[in-house]
């Protein structure tokens, strides 16, 4: 399993788009998981709020690129 937040945007890229759906829905949940744990309690790692937001913003860039083609 490759951790999204690290994933190349080739390999994006080459992923199919259910593939791609199903991660952005994954990504989208841990997010908002981490962003509510963030607000009871510090997280040891706030950086990956950021890492998980931009992953989300290239997938979706991506998914959008293929619906216009």
């Amino acid at each position: 399993f490759i951790d999204i937040v690290t994933m190349k945007q080739s390999e994006i890229t080459k992923a199919s788009t259910a593939e791609l759906e199903e991660k952005l829905a994954e990504i989208k949940k841990e997010h908002t998981d981490l962003r509510i744990a963030h607000a009871i309690s510090p997280l040891e790692n706030p950086i990956r709020l950021r890492g998980l937001r931009k992953a989300v913003a290239r997938i979706a860039t991506e998914l959008t690129k293929r619906e216009v083609q």
